[in-house]
């Protein structure tokens, strides 16, 4: 008949301590990437959506020049507000008119909480932060912050 002996089940205060301070090193390595992770995601969205809106003003400016919409002779030729690009408006195709639409909904500003828009109109300064209210002929984020590029967000 065999003797067995008890074995000591369970961990030291040596070994849980280790383990310890081996995870609280990967911990402090990962959190800076995971923050610059998040900042370059924001950064794309922010570029994405700043491209489909001016895109979307173009295309407006583009119908606007060949004059299938129909706008004031002192206007520029962009829309008067930027919820039109969503609402849409009647061009001239034929005989019937017909309604087309540059967005589905307005992306909001991801480095912002508000998620509001700066607007620019075409006779204000290209620097300036105040909206004329003439038109709109670019959008901004009115965010205050630095990319990881070192530029201003406003600038983009």
């Amino acid at each position: 008949m065999k003797k067995y002996t008890q074995c000591p089940s369970g961990v030291t205060l040596i070994e849980l301590i280790t383990a310890m301070a081996i995870l609280s090193i990967l911990a402090i390595g990962i959190l800076p990437l995971s923050k610059m992770t998040y900042k370059r995601t924001k950064e794309i969205e922010l570029r994405h959506n700043l491209r489909v809106i001016r895109n979307a003003l173009d295309k407006y400016k583009q119908l606007a020049d060949e004059k299938k919409i129909i706008v004031s002779a002192a206007s520029s030729g962009y829309p008067e507000s930027i919820e039109l690009l969503v609402e849409g408006v009647e061009i001239k195709s034929g005989a019937k008119p017909e309604r087309i639409k540059f967005l589905r909904r307005i992306p909001k500003d991801p480095m912002t909480q508000e998620g509001e828009w700066g607007l620019r109109s075409y006779f204000d300064e290209s620097d300036s932060e105040t909206w004329g209210g003439q038109d709109v002929y670019d959008i901004y984020t009115q965010s205050e912050s630095q990319a990881i590029d070192e530029t201003y967000y406003k600038d983009w």
